[in-house]
């Protein structure tokens, strides 16, 4: 493992046992009587970040690599299925792990953001539409930029012009975008707070007289126009700033193997869901506060 990575996954800690020890009742539930873990909770995030940075997709290749590599990091590692048992129960303390660097960076008083769904694959053959554990949850949907459709998920995801998640969702392939969009701000209110004027760029599924209405009480909505529309505002700037949020959604395919996610019920692909959007975080902070570029995140992390 490199030092930055080293850094970076200490950092990630620290933080992750400060906010354990000040608000203990994020940590996963465990009876009061019985033993206590060998790996903290804390450790598990840690270890959890450094698997979505090194690219490992399977956890039992993961964990034959810690116990060879990371022994300096986690003198005791529970056996694979221990640790994925762990690592389901631990998906809320994720999500509030990864507020926590979000907010200490320079980047997130950006005035301009940008917002996309890109697809979770749950499955390819119709044998594993029928059995898996996923159905009732994940559906058929089409994504457009691969012109074909598929039967999983979509991940919904606001950030800054940097990359930097701000908020996201994951729902059916066939959810409603806008509706998803408006959603999450109403589930986040704080995100709006004291920012008025802000900008968010997004595609032309983002339309509509009573969606943009909602929207202009807080944000200014940029996208191109559709067909049969006049020319609308700001187009000349939306097709170098759409190209963020296309970047940033290869960064979770290509380096961070959202694709290959491997989950098998809902538990499991949103706590890997979840991995990844930390780990694009934790990058992203770390570099912000060690005054590395923080346009090229994860390229100080590669394998």
């Amino acid at each position: 493992m490199t030092n930055n990575l080293d850094t970076l996954a200490t950092a990630l800690y620290v933080k992750t046992d400060d906010l354990l020890k000040t608000s203990p009742h994020l940590a996963p539930y465990r009876p009061d009587v019985g033993i206590a873990p060998r790996l903290s909770d804390a450790e598990l995030i840690m270890l959890s970040d450094i698997q979505a940075l090194r690219g490992f997709t399977s956890e039992a290749r993961w964990i034959r690599y810690a116990r060879s590599n990371l022994r300096h990091l986690f003198p005791y590692l529970p056996k694979q299925p221990g640790c994925n048992k762990r690592l389901r129960k631990a998906a809320g303390l994720i999500q509030q792990v990864t507020r926590l660097p979000a907010v200490d960076t320079t980047l997130r008083s950006d005035d301009v953001w940008v917002v996309d769904s890109t697809p979770v694959e749950g499955g390819r053959s119709r044998e594993t539409v029928k059995r898996s554990d996923l159905a009732g949850w994940a559906e058929y949907g089409y994504c457009a930029s691969h012109s074909r459709f598929f039967w999983g998920l979509r991940l919904h995801l606001v950030c800054t012009l940097h990359g930097l998640p701000v908020a996201f969702a994951l729902t059916g392939a066939k959810a409603d975008e806008r509706e998803t969009l408006l959603a999450m701000f109403e589930v986040e209110p704080e995100l709006l707070a004291d920012r008025p004027g802000q900008t968010l760029i997004g595609d032309k599924n983002y339309f509509g007289r009573d969606f943009e209405g909602h929207l202009e009480r807080d944000i200014q909505l940029l996208r191109p126009a559709r067909k049969g529309e006049a020319e609308r505002a700001s187009a000349q700037l939306f097709k170098p700033l759409r190209q963020v949020i296309e970047s940033v959604n290869e960064t979770f395919k290509g380096q961070l193997d959202l694709e290959r996610h491997r989950g098998r019920t809902p538990g499991g692909v949103m706590v890997r869901v979840l991995q990844r959007i930390l780990a694009l975080t934790a990058a992203i902070w770390h570099n912000d506060r060690t005054g590395q570029p923080v346009m090229r995140a994860l390229t100080a992390y590669d394998h």
